[in-house]
Parts: C-alpha cells; structure tokens; sequence
C-alpha cells in the first residue's frame, strides 16, 4: 500500500503556491495601471516583440485560444490592441498594440523589479530559480524551453 501523500513534500502544490503568491504580489502593482495579471503578460509579449498573431500569443504564454480570444477582447475593449485579420488568410488574426497601449509600457515597465524589491529577494536568486523552473517546466512538458535565457523579468 502507497504512503499517504503530503501535501507539503508535493513539488506542484509548492509551485501552484509560489504562483498564488506571485499575482497577488503583484496586483497592487498592477492596480496603478489599470491592468490584470494575465493582460499584462500579453502586453509584455507585445512591447517586446511587436504584432503578434493570436497562435504566436498563445505559444509564448502557454494559452489556448478559449483562454486568451476573451483576454485579448478585454484589451481591445480598454483601447489597449486592436486584432485585425490577415490579407489572404482570413483564420489569422494580428494583435497589434495601439498608441495607448504602447504608452502603457512606460508606466509598467519597472513592475517586476518593484515586486522583487518589495520582497527584498536578491534578484541573482530570482534569476537562478527561474532558470531551474524554465529547465523544470522543459523536462515536464518533453519540450523546449519558451522563454529567453535571459535575466528576471
């Protein structure tokens, strides 16, 4: 007979914590611009990388299309992106930001460096632990890991 499961020893109630306790970290944050957590990660993707088709959205945030088609409307609605199809393949829709929501970034850009601040974590091991979550969601999901190796964010 199996030994009864711990919750506390279980890596995934551990990381789902970690997770709870990163969006409530930063939605104060988040508040000041009017944003939610999820939003924000579309506009992230967006200032760093420019239009992106609603695939290439759902590729770098892990989301499938019945999460981030409500979430992308949301941002249209506020006047954040526009989505306009693609000429010549009418299934393809581009997410663009608008000038409003390209102003947006100025007043958002520094949220990950006050979340981290306001929890007085070394950002060298912020970086060391996103780095292992990367190779760990890699190893988990038997594929390539989606995000830079770059430092934290």
């Amino acid at each position: 007979m199996a030994e009864p499961v711990d919750l506390d020893r279980l890596v995934c109630f551990a990381l789902y914590a970690a997770s709870r306790a990163v969006i409530n970290a930063y939605r104060p944050l988040l508040d000041e611009v009017g944003l939610t957590y999820p939003q924000y990660l579309v506009l992230l993707v967006l200032w760093e990388r420019g239009p992106q088709s609603v695939k290439a959205l759902g590729t770098a945030l892990h989301l499938d299309s019945g999460t981030l088609s409500p979430l992308l409307k949301r941002l249209e609605a506020a006047g954040l992106v526009r989505r306009e199809r693609q000429p010549g393949d009418e299934r393809s829709v581009l997410i663009m930001l608008t000038p409003a929501g390209s102003e947006l970034e100025s007043a958002a850009r520094d949220i990950p460096y006050r979340a981290a601040c306001a929890r007085s974590l070394p950002l060298a091991e912020l970086d060391e632990l996103r780095t292992s979550l990367v190779r760990f969601t890699t190893a988990v999901t038997g594929g390539q890991p989606t995000t830079a190796d770059e430092g934290v964010r």
